[in-house]
């Protein structure tokens, strides 16, 4: 027999009081209730804990050689559920997020400002990584959950929609590309060099599928891991940068021109990812509440938001 927590709790106040009266009455129940519990502590134990005689009761020396380590079980267990109590509540503990640099450079600064001033002790971790790699954390939980594109078919992940981030050219001032209309064709984007992100981006594969939809083919001046370093390519000259409109606040976009790209498949569908067969901890759930509730404040001229729904497997 294993001792339980309750046996613990009673011989811990019969210790304290050495009156079984005085000590059910703290833990309120009966005297004879309170007997049983010592009883079977004493047999799951096969040591007898207390000297009981009709006037007196003392522990005995084993229950004085255990009393320390009673204390420490009930002290463990105190901490226990303060702990819990306080990630349940979101008072304490981490999140661990994997996320485009798209939404890195703009919505999650903002959050984690708004989101520390009502949650103090939450350490937020964050990787800005591509589409590819916050699959792969996610699925194998090195992150909570992702801010990112669902670019195949997987089972083992849900996604809840979360924004569209809209696909533009970037191009320096004066291009030629600027004499054409304010919304973009794909079209409008074949006869320039085009600055690209690499392969493994969710950009550069919307992109690519584009083209095939429009059956073109086109002349790849560059590639690049970071939009700012495709922004410093359009300064250079070296071509028109095909980017999210979330560039613009990821740097270096100040005195170029854009124009969004009318594409309906082109536009990014950013969504919340989550494994299918893991629950989220409380702590994570309250910044995804935070995420949302951000979103939903910032101008539509970035990212348009996606009004929050059961997640879509």
């Amino acid at each position: 027999m294993v001792p339980s927590f309750r046996q613990i709790q009673a011989f811990l106040a019969v210790a304290t009081h050495l009156k079984f009266t005085r000590a059910a009455e703290e833990l309120h129940i009966s005297q004879p209730a309170l007997t049983v519990q010592i009883n079977q502590l004493e047999l799951a134990l096969s040591i007898k804990l207390f000297n009981r005689t009709k006037r007196r009761v003392s522990l005995t020396a084993a229950g004085q050689d255990l009393l320390p380590l009673f204390e420490r079980i009930s002290a463990d267990m105190d901490n226990v559920m303060t702990a819990s109590s306080d990630i349940s509540q979101a008072r304490r503990g981490v999140v661990r997020i994997a996320t485009l640099p798209s939404v890195a450079s703009r919505i999650l600064p903002i959050t984690l400002a708004k989101f520390s001033e009502t949650h103090p002790n939450i350490r937020v971790r964050i990787r800005d990584v591509v589409a590819e790699e916050i699959i792969e954390m996610v699925k194998s939980e090195v992150v909570d959950f992702g801010i990112g594109t669902r670019l195949t078919p997987d089972k083992e992940i849900k996604v809840e929609n979360f924004l569209t981030d809209y696909i533009c050219a970037f191009y320096q001032r004066g291009h030629p590309i600027e004499a054409a209309p304010k919304v973009l064709k794909m079209t409008d984007c074949v006869p320039y060099p085009l600055i690209l992100t690499q392969q493994n981006s969710s950009v550069r594969v919307l992109f690519e599928r584009a083209m095939a939809r429009e059956g073109a083919e086109v002349e790849i001046a560059a590639e690049a891991n970071y939009m700012s370093t495709a922004l410093g390519m359009v300064r250079a000259g070296l071509g028109v940068a095909i980017l999210p409109m979330s560039a613009i606040d990821a740097g270096n976009a100040l005195g170029l021109g854009y124009r969004q790209i009318d594409a309906p498949w082109l536009n990014r569908r950013v969504g919340l990812v989550r494994k299918a067969s893991r629950t989220l901890s409380p702590v994570a759930e309250h910044f995804i509440k935070a995420l949302h509730e951000v979103a939903g404040s910032l101008p539509n001229t970035t990212f348009r938001t996606t009004k929050r729904s059961e997640p879509s497997v």
